[in-house]
């Protein structure tokens, strides 16, 4: 890569989840009331869902996580939290006019596998007392390879998971004593081999690049590591060191991490040596095996972007259960409270948990149909009237700069991701944020952008 636009991109830049971002989030959040009538909208015309379900303990401090997570070894706490998440559910079912359909569902963390397999069974019994599985469907959680059993793994197959995503983030035992994190090679074999046998179609390793004296050594045994077992997908994150959000962080010093072009060398190695073995890059630090409906849904330019990642599918409508977790209605954003008790309080006083969200404004929505666009397929257009605004012609002004330096192509009404741009995707797309510009940070608040 060009080490002139490394340095010259390498800006603290939001990930793009959501557009607007979280931090340009309006000052009040929507009622309790508003956010219910978006979600009776959406499910009138659609009653196909996707879930998402925050588990937030782990019994031991990750010091590289940014993640929302509650630290104990008190597994009493199991019970409670369910009963809690049960309740919130009770909520938007009681709601809604028939049982929902449930396409897509994510268990996420901290560590789900925290939970007993009784208790996520328990869980689960009780999500589709009220909800309905369809034949096509994508089930999937975050799973340790120190913790999670063959009995999770029996559980959660029961009630339709298909999908491991299995939290490695590198292969070297080194590197995790440096992070605080406890696994071994054996733990990951073993894990992914009982996965196989017990019928999970998809397997996912998250791995790590920019992690503390992590080197194109650590990257390439990593990628050897990956030849042998052949996940379906891999998520190839960028280690992001936002100390100001996660104290632990401070846990080592800035000078351990690569940084800079070093960094990025480790994600051009390991991009390398995954498509030298098979891997197609889909959007932004992940990559699957051509069978993978994420690569045939990008093939096919139906790949989607949510607070779930990416995936084959889109629906409507996003509820999000548990502390912190967000919920997306296409129109609105909310996001629940983030302290376990403080959510748990208001769930037993029969208070929906929102504290921030974002109703969006019709030039919003221009503009996340946009980003959207340009982070699953590369490329986007406005040949529609419908996909037009004052705040995207702005934008595109902002584009000018990038199109001189080769990371974008545009023409009349469209415009299109170079491959030299594909790691300034982050880069390209905050140039349409208007919310960023507007909003100018005082403090960075974002990971840096390569």
């Amino acid at each position: 890569m060009n080490t002139v636009l490394t340095e010259k991109y390498n800006v603290p830049a939001p990930r793009y989840t959501s557009y607007p971002t979280v931090p340009f989030w309006q000052r009040n959040a929507p009622t309790s009331q508003a956010w219910f009538d978006t979600v009776s909208d959406k499910f009138e015309t659609n009653q196909e869902i996707s879930l998402y379900i925050h588990l937030p303990f782990c019994e031991k401090l990750c010091t590289y996580c940014g993640c929302n997570k509650r630290i104990t070894k008190n597994h009493g706490v199991e019970e409670r939290y369910i009963d809690t998440l049960l309740s919130e559910w009770k909520m938007y079912t009681d709601l809604l006019p028939s049982a929902p359909i449930i396409k897509e569902l994510h268990f996420g963390g901290g560590t789900p596998t925290f939970f007993s397999p009784l208790n996520l069974i328990r869980l689960l019994s009780g999500i589709f007392k009220t909800a309905r599985r369809p034949a096509e469907h994508s089930y999937s959680f975050e799973a340790h390879p120190n913790n999670t059993t063959e009995e999770h793994l029996l559980a959660l197959r029961e009630f339709g998971f298909d999908r491991i995503s299995i939290g490695i983030q590198d292969f070297s035992l080194e590197i995790m004593k440096v992070i605080n994190r406890q696994q071994s090679e054996e733990d990951i074999d073993n894990l992914v081999k009982s996965a196989r046998l017990l019928g999970y179609t998809s397997v996912n390793f998250d791995l790590i690049f920019g992690l503390p004296f992590q080197t194109k050594e650590n990257i390439r045994y990593n990628m050897e590591k990956v030849a042998q077992y052949r996940p379906e997908r891999i998520a190839f994150y960028s280690y992001a060191h936002v100390p100001w959000i996660s104290p632990s962080q401070r846990s080592f010093s800035v000078d351990d991490l690569p940084t800079g072009q070093a960094k990025r060398d480790l994600y051009e190695v390991g991009c390398s040596l995954l498509t030298d073995i098979g891997y197609h890059e889909i959007g932004l630090d992940h990559f699957s095996l051509p069978q993978d409906d994420l690569y045939q849904a990008q093939q096919a330019g139906e790949l989607h972007r949510n607070f779930m990642g990416y995936t084959p599918f889109q629906t409507d409508l996003l509820i999000g259960l548990g502390a912190s977790s967000i919920s997306d209605s296409g129109g609105m954003y909310v996001q629940n409270e983030k302290k376990v008790e403080t959510y748990q309080s208001m769930i037993f006083a029969e208070t929906l948990p929102i504290i921030k969200g974002h109703a969006l404004s019709e030039s919003d929505r221009i503009i996340r149909h946009h980003i959207t666009n340009l982070m699953c397929l590369g490329e986007t257009d406005w040949y529609e009237e419908e996909n037009r605004c004052d705040e995207l012609y702005i934008g595109l002004d902002r584009l000018e700069d990038l199109e001189e330096d080769g990371l974008i192509t545009s023409q009349p009404f469209c415009l299109k991701v170079t491959e030299q741009g594909r790691p300034f995707l982050r880069n390209i797309c905050m140039a349409l944020d208007e919310h960023y510009f507007k909003f100018k940070q005082t403090e960075q608040r974002f990971s840096q952008a390569v």
